[in-house]
C-alpha cells in the first residue's frame, strides 16, 4: 500500500496529540501537582512558569492541576456519552436494516426526529427540567449521537445482508439474531469505529460548550469549559486563562478528527485494492 506523505503526517498527528490527551488524563487520575480547588489569594495571576507551570487565575488555583482535572471530566463525560449513543444507535440500526419494511421507516423516522435535536440543545432543555450537571451533559449529547450511529449501520447493513455468506446462513436455518450477531455486526465495527472517533471529537466540543454555558460540571470543580468562561472577564490581564483550556480543546478535537479521517482512508484504499 503506497500512502502518501500527508496522511501519514496527519495519522502522526493525530495520535500524537490523542495520545497526550490519555496521558494526561491518566495522569490527572492519580497525581495533579496542587489541588486543584485550593485558592491562594497571594498567588493569583501569576503568570506561566515555575512551579505553577501555567499560571495560577483570579483565585490563585493552580492552572495545570485544573488542566489535568478537566481532562478527565472531559474524556470521561464525552466517551460515555458516546458510547451510549453508540450502543442504541447501533441496536436501531440493525433492525431498521435487517428487517427493513415498517421498522425500518419508523425507526429512520425517530433517527430524523432526534437530529433535529442538537446535543446543546437537548442538555439545555433537560437543564430546564432537571438541574444542571454532568448527567444532563451525558444524557444530553448520547441523544444527540444517535441518529448518526443509526445511519451509519443501517446503511452498512443494508449492502452486508445480501452477501452470500449471509444468504448461506439463512439457507442453513440459523436465526435472525445469530446472523446479525455473527455474520453481520462484525462487518460492520470499521465504520463505527470511524464514527466513534468522529462522534467522540464532537462529544469533548460539546461538553466543553455546555460547561462554558453553566449547564455542565458545576463550581467549583474545573471543566475545560468552565475554565474559559471563568477566565472570560480576565483575558486581557491574564490571557494563560483563555489559551490553556482553549489549546487543549482545540487539539483534542482536531486529534480525534485526524484519527478519523485516516481511518476513512484506509478504509477507501482497502475496497480500491491499493
Amino acid at each position: 500500500m503506497n500512502e502518501g506523505g500527508a496522511p501519514v503526517r496527519s495519522r502522526r498527528w493525530g495520535i500524537f496529540l490523542v495520545g497526550t490527551l490519555l496521558a494526561l488524563t491518566v495522569l490527572g487520575w492519580f497525581y495533579t501537582p496542587y489541588d486543584p480547588n485550593e485558592t491562594r489569594v497571594v498567588e493569583r495571576f501569576q503568570p506561566p512558569g515555575w512551579p505553577h507551570l501555567l499560571g495560577t487565575d483570579h483565585f490563585g488555583r493552580d492552572v495545570f492541576s485544573r488542566i489535568l482535572w478537566g481532562a478527565r471530566v472531559s474524556l470521561a463525560v464525552g466517551t460515555a456519552a458516546v458510547c451510549v449513543g453508540a450502543l442504541v444507535g447501533v441496536a436501531l440500526g440493525l433492525a431498521a436494516g435487517y428487517f427493513g419494511g415498517f421498522w425500518d421507516e419508523l425507526l429512520m423516522r425517530v433517527g430524523t426526529a432526534l437530529q433535529a435535536l442538537p446535543s446543546i440543545l437537548l442538555a439545555l432543555l433537560f437543564a430546564t427540567i432537571w438541574s444542571p450537571g454532568v448527567p444532563v451533559v451525558l444524557w444530553g449529547i448520547a441523544l444527540g449521537n444517535i441518529p448518526s450511529f443509526l445511519r451509519v449501520t443501517r446503511s452498512q447493513v443494508l449492502s452486508i445482508k445480501e452477501r452470500p455468506y449471509v444468504e448461506a446462513a439463512r439457507a442453513l436455518g440459523a436465526s435472525d439474531l445469530r446472523i446479525v450477531l455473527r455474520h453481520i455486526l462484525p462487518n460492520v465495527g470499521s465504520a463505527l469505529l470511524v464514527q466513534f472517533s468522529v462522534s467522540l471529537a464532537g462529544a469533548i466540543l460539546a461538553e466543553a460548550s455546555l460547561s462554558y454555558l453553566g449547564v455542565g460540571l458545576q463550581p467549583p470543580h474545573p471543566s475545560w469549559g468552565r475554565m474559559l468562561r471563568e477566565a472570560q472577564a480576565f483575558g486581557s490581564l491574564a490571557p494563560w486563562l483563555v489559551l490553556a483550556p482553549g489549546l487543549f480543546i482545540a487539539a483534542a478535537v482536531v486529534g480525534f478528527n485526524l484519527l478519523g479521517d485516516n481511518w476513512i482512508l484506509g478504509r477507501e484504499r482497502l475496497y480500491k485494492g491499493e
